[in-house]
């Protein structure tokens, strides 16, 4: 996974989600492709209250010299988090949830590789079990985070059964505030069922930013645009 999607229609919040909350991701600037270093909407907690802000994609650990990692930080594998170097900190005492209409994913089993969208299918936002660190190293500071990924069944075929982890919004504050045997609690979760079709590769690049990222693509004109699969080698799934 490495780019998804936040715009947010108020009646596709879910009404379990604390009113202040869906407030402030409704009131959000859109965002169809969103990126490595690019901004997005987190719900987390400094200790007064979840709330909303803007983070950067992609975990820059309080530690590093500079504001950046040699490593892919976008997301963190649940089995191995916990004892991290990068993400054993932040997984203690620093979790957070991101929201989202949905994200896009790669099917490697054509040639070439083709892009899909994939949402809830009952049309509602999904929130995505997360962690954050704050680096204060030098100026600006950066405030980042990852995304935790396990395996998935809920991801349609031909799709690789491996992503997110969502939780419900009743249970957002649990995760936040850090559950006991954090690992199984997330490993437990019943995943909501996901829908998936295939889109344009026009989300390689990441200064496209529009609606029309979401339209359905024929896979068939895709497939004959003579796009080289070699153009999406950094993309990952």
């Amino acid at each position: 996974m490495r780019r998804f999607v936040q715009a947010f229609d108020p009646d596709a919040l879910p009404g379990t989600l604390p009113a202040d909350l869906a407030v402030r991701l409704a009131d959000a600037p859109p965002r169809y492709n969103i990126a490595v270093r690019k901004p997005a909407a987190i719900i987390f907690d400094r200790g007064d209250g979840a709330c909303v802000e803007d983070f950067d994609w992609g975990l820059i650990p309080r530690w590093s010299a500079l504001p950046e990692t040699k490593y892919t930080t976008v997301t963190a594998r649940l089995d191995r988090a916990p004892r991290s170097r990068i993400f054993r900190r932040p997984w203690e005492s620093q979790r957070c949830v991101v929201p989202m209409t949905g994200y896009y994913k790669w099917d490697r089993s054509t040639r070439p590789a083709r892009p899909y969208f994939i949402q809830s299918a009952n049309g509602e936002a999904l929130f995505a079990a997360g962690l954050w660190d704050h680096w204060e190293k030098g100026e600006p500071q950066v405030y980042s985070f990852a995304m935790l990924t396990h395996a998935n069944r809920a991801i349609p075929s031909p799709l690789v059964p491996d992503g997110p982890l969502f939780l419900p919004p009743s249970r957002i504050s649990e995760w936040i505030a850090g559950p006991s045997l954090a690992t199984r609690f997330l490993a437990a979760m019943v995943q909501p069922k996901l829908e998936a079709y295939p889109v344009s590769r026009r989300i390689k690049s990441r200064d496209v930013d529009d609606y029309t990222l979401l339209e359905p693509a024929d896979p068939a004109e895709e497939a004959g645009s003579g796009t080289d699969e070699g153009d999406f080698e950094d993309e990952g799934d």
